[in-house]
């Protein structure tokens, strides 16, 4: 099944319908998606990373939860499959399928999906209508980045088991570079733009046109990994990184966020997350740049498209503890656009 997934598209598959075996499952997906290729002309993909992401849906053993949902992101240009991130946008649309291929009974009203998300052992539960029993993907609400409306589909994190500082500080200087290393659901580096010489409003081409911002950006990458406990990561697409600016539409901040070199257009859930927890830790790279509200949790994220609105807490701790992440909820869409079969590039 093909469903946009928030900002993002994939293709959802059963678990039982792949080859088990990650190496063959991965060369079946590359086929399937038609990398390495720019285009990606003979398969499924949409020549970005955005639109080049697989969900894998199976029902789960785990207490606490409906079904596992692995995310895979799937190179465009290379023969790469990763496993290293979560995607929370095509968890969008995981309560949807799990739904529609009969892993989960739908309510009459609405259903809400537990979903272990394998890629990190954390969970989620994605709650949606189903009037009558059926999934609906038609509905008043409105993200930024995607055109028209769909139905909405919220989606709560309880606290994650991993440190929201996990280099243990709240600062880290990396390449030379002053940044504040989150994870909140998905490991990102949060620095000012400004740090950067950058304004944090620059055209995402014009971003991805610059060959120095980008060495720099690696540079910063590789520094971070071994401190976030991610090892080596010149070959993965996390930690993300993402700059910070003033906001300019009355949100808290303004993101540019690249996964690993280019810059996405939007902004993920799970990279917006990490980026909301972050503003709220005191003496972080974002202290001089977010404009936080008085009252509430919830935080508007600007990306290059709009917006996106996540309500996130964070907990300070007792005196000298590192703060740790709280509740964190967002709303989503995600909507059905083909169900059927797929026939690979052959072998």
């Amino acid at each position: 099944m093909l469903l946009r997934g928030g900002t993002s598209k994939g293709g959802y598959f059963l678990a039982e319908d792949l080859p088990a075996e990650p190496a063959l499952r991965d060369d079946l997906l590359l086929r399937i998606m038609g990398s390495p290729d720019a285009r990606q002309i003979d398969g499924l993909g949409g020549a970005h990373p955005l639109t080049s992401k697989v969900a894998v849906v199976r029902p789960s053993t785990a207490p606490g939860a409906d079904v596992d949902y692995l995310f895979l992101q799937v190179g465009v240009t290379t023969s790469d499959v990763s496993d290293r991130q979560n995607c929370g946008n095509l968890l969008a649309g995981v309560g949807p399928f799990a739904v529609e291929r009969g892993l989960v009974a739908p309510g009459r009203v609405e259903t809400s999906v537990r979903i272990r998300m394998l890629n990190t052992g954390d969970l989620a539960t994605a709650s949606f209508p189903t009037p009558d029993g059926r999934v609906s993907y038609e509905g008043v609400a409105e993200i930024s980045g995607v055109p028209g409306t769909a139905a909405p589909v919220v989606i709560e994190f309880p606290p994650g088991s991993s440190p929201l500082l996990p280099t243990g500080s709240v600062r880290n200087t990396l390449a030379g570079v002053s940044a504040t290393c989150v994870d909140n659901g998905m490991p990102t580096v949060l620095i000012a733009a400004s740090a950067l010489r950058l304004t944090g409003y620059e055209d995402p081409k014009d971003l991805e046109a610059d060959p120095v911002l980008a060495r720099r950006i690696g540079e910063i990458r590789l520094a971070a990994g071994p401190l976030m406990g991610l090892g080596d990561v010149a070959g993965t697409t996390v930690p993300k990184v993402s700059l910070l600016a003033p906001p300019r539409h009355r949100g808290a901040v303004s993101t540019r966020t690249f996964i690993p070199v280019r810059c996405h257009t939007s902004i993920g859930v799970l990279g917006a997350a990490s980026v909301a927890a972050g503003l709220r830790i005191a003496g972080g790279a974002g202290e001089d740049v977010a404009r936080l509200p008085a009252h509430g949790d919830r935080l508007r994220i600007e990306h290059p498209t709009g917006f996106l609105d996540i309500e996130s807490a964070v907990e300070q701790g007792a005196r000298g503890a590192l703060p740790r992440a709280g509740r964190t909820a967002v709303v989503r869409t995600a909507r059905k656009i083909f169900d059927g079969t797929v026939f690979p590039r052959p072998a």
